[in-house]
């Protein structure tokens, strides 16, 4: 029988929109709270903790795929995408950390 899982790609950027980070997780909302505590890592580095964009997905393997396929474009394409949810770059991790 088969199980619904939950897997999300997502991206993040800083205060000046200057790096944007892709990730894939299986729980948006734990993700999204380390990004801002500040775990080591590049995201850290960069001080990436602003939620831009985030696609849901059931299988990993096809969460894993798409995150590869948005590494590999340029930021004009990535900019694309996120301008077509979130036209604002409004903070979507306040919706997010509120499901929680």
């Amino acid at each position: 029988m088969a199980r619904d899982y939950n897997f999300w790609i997502y991206i993040v950027t800083n205060r000046n929109h200057s790096v944007l980070y892709i990730g894939v997780t299986n729980r948006l909302s734990r993700r999204i709270w380390e990004h801002r505590e500040g775990n080591p890592g590049f995201a850290a580095d960069y001080r990436c903790t602003k939620l831009i964009y985030y696609e849901w997905y059931r299988d990993i393997r096809d969460a894993i795929a798409r995150e590869s396929q948005l590494k590999k474009w340029s930021r004009t394409k990535k900019v694309v995408l996120i301008n077509r949810l979130n036209p604002s770059w409004r903070d979507l991790g306040v919706d997010v950390l509120q499901e929680t």
